[in-house]
């Protein structure tokens, strides 16, 4: 990266960096966090930023606030190549890549609208993380594309 790359979106104090997520995603990464940007957060954000090893990527930086693990595991489902830089004082204290968990509970919807999950029973969603998507552990309906789509909010 050229020092005119770089100076595109400058550092942040305290937060979070999410680097090298496929280019386009930057947006369904701000869905998945609830960020709308009617809220507080301060946020910059690259897309289709030159990367060595992606090619294209997309950068999220988030001032102010760290990611839960809950967060972690629905953003490693569009965003499986990502890595979480945790930003204290300027400086990268933590620098981790998302891992892909063996399932997910609570955090997506199930589009089988005969699914026990979508009718007013108490039973949380459960899904099986696969290779090219995830399965619905009560009716195995299969998400295999726009994850994003299907995130509760």
């Amino acid at each position: 990266m050229t020092d005119k790359e770089a100076l595109r979106v400058s550092k942040i104090e305290n937060g979070t960096v999410i680097d090298h997520v496929a280019a386009g995603q930057a947006l369904n990464v701000l869905a998945i966090l609830g960020i709308d940007g009617l809220g507080d957060d301060v946020l910059s954000i690259g897309m289709n930023v030159p990367s060595d090893r992606l090619g294209r990527k997309d950068v999220v930086k988030i001032e102010g606030r760290e990611l839960s693990q809950s967060e972690l595991d629905v953003l490693s489902l569009i965003a499986p190549a990502a890595t979480i830089n945790i930003i204290r004082d300027y400086d990268v204290v933590d620098k981790n890549r998302v891992e892909r968990p063996d399932e997910v509970t609570g955090v997506l919807r199930c589009p089988n609208h005969n699914c026990i999950t979508t009718e007013d029973e108490p039973v949380e969603s459960r899904f099986d993380v696969l290779d090219d998507g995830v399965r619905c552990e009560y009716c195995d309906t299969i998400i295999r594309e726009d994850l994003a789509a299907h995130i509760l909010v």
